[in-house]
């Protein structure tokens, strides 16, 4: 025989519950309804960059979606302008399907975006204008593309500039030189693979594609008189 819980306890159970439940909705505001939708339709109206834009749905109110599964130059970053329009020509003014996965920390929809049959991250990847995203990926398929891409040196990898680092490191990199840059201290002190201590301005050519390990000896200047100072050159 099934042991009966009391009726104040249940009531108090239901109550958390119910709580609980509106303090998910409440935090995720409208993005409740597009989780349990798995599927959005809209209109994509503003393109942001090669990897997110926004999306107008039937009632008119609008969704910030990011592609799921790709990642694409950051603004400032090389190719940047490049991956935009590609994702502009292939999608702005045009009805979409989003196939939901989740919601990112900024609110944005992740999912896949689909114009008919055509699937927008894996066009991206393919054209070169986006990499496959490795801490996200599902997909392996996307791989694939890219290493095509790659191969066949189109959009991002016919540039040496543009293929030399990824969107994630790019992003990594500028909080790193945010930091940095607080002190004044924005000069990169690298050390190439032949042991030579090179330093790099910011504007500079290969300031960019520079990423500094501190482990490994490198470091940042505040100035160029501290890097000769302490045995650095600057680039030929």
């Amino acid at each position: 025989m099934k042991k009966l819980l009391p009726s104040n306890l249940i009531c108090r159970v239901s109550a958390i519950r119910a709580v609980r439940l509106l303090v998910i909705v409440v935090a995720l505001g409208h993005s409740a309804t597009l989780l349990a939708a798995q599927t959005l339709e809209g209109k994509a109206i503003r393109i942001t960059d090669g990897d997110s834009f926004t999306l107008l749905l039937g009632d008119h109110a609008q969704s910030e979606v990011r592609l799921a599964e790709v990642d694409a130059p950051e603004r400032g970053q090389p190719y940047s302008n490049e991956s935009r329009a590609a994702l502009r020509a292939m999608i702005d003014g045009k009805y979409v399907r989003v196939e939901v996965q989740n919601i990112d920390r900024y609110g944005r929809v992740v999912g896949r975006v689909y114009v008919d049959d055509l699937d927008v991250s894996a066009e991206m990847v393919e054209s070169g204008n986006a990499w496959a995203y490795r801490r996200y990926l599902s997909d392996r398929r996307l791989l694939e593309l890219e290493q095509t891409a790659q191969r066949e040196r189109r959009g991002l990898w016919s540039t040496t500039e543009a293929r030399a680092t990824p969107p994630w490191e790019w992003r990594k990199d500028t909080q790193s030189m945010s930091t940095n840059r607080q002190s004044n201290c924005a000069i990169k002190g690298n050390i190439n693979r032949r042991g030579e201590r090179i330093y790099h301005v910011p504007g500079s050519r290969y300031y960019s594609q520079t990423r500094i390990n501190t482990a490994a000896g490198e470091r940042w200047f505040c100035s160029e008189a501290e890097a000769r100072s302490a045995g650095w050159r600057a680039p030929r």
